[in-house]
């Protein structure tokens, strides 16, 4: 870690800074990922793409909704998180790139 005395703490501090007005404005910090969630929705599961407050789509069944996730995963070489009823992460398939 820089002391307090050298130019890099201050820059350290100063990107902080940024970094969380950002978050606090609603502004993405970290780069855009395109790892589709499936998750448990009031009208049965959801697909949300990760960061993402709106929904990509919704379905009656959780397979129905894992086929789309993975299509969508797979034109972005990315990866699906398959969420349980519960919230919990049941699985991870990713495809390509993803973090």
């Amino acid at each position: 870690m820089a002391k307090i005395t050298e130019a890099k703490f201050w820059i350290d501090l100063f990107e902080k800074l940024l970094k969380n007005w950002a978050k606090d404005q609603g502004i993405r910090v970290s780069p855009k990922t395109n790892i589709q969630h499936v998750v448990p929705h009031e009208k049965g599961w959801a697909i949300r793409g990760e960061g993402n407050s709106r929904l990509t789509d919704t379905f009656r069944k959780q397979s129905t909704a894992i086929r789309r996730a993975k299509r969508i995963a797979k034109n972005y070489n990315s990866a699906v998180v398959i969420h349980r009823q519960d919230g919990t992460i049941r699985d991870r398939i990713d495809y390509g790139d993803a973090e």
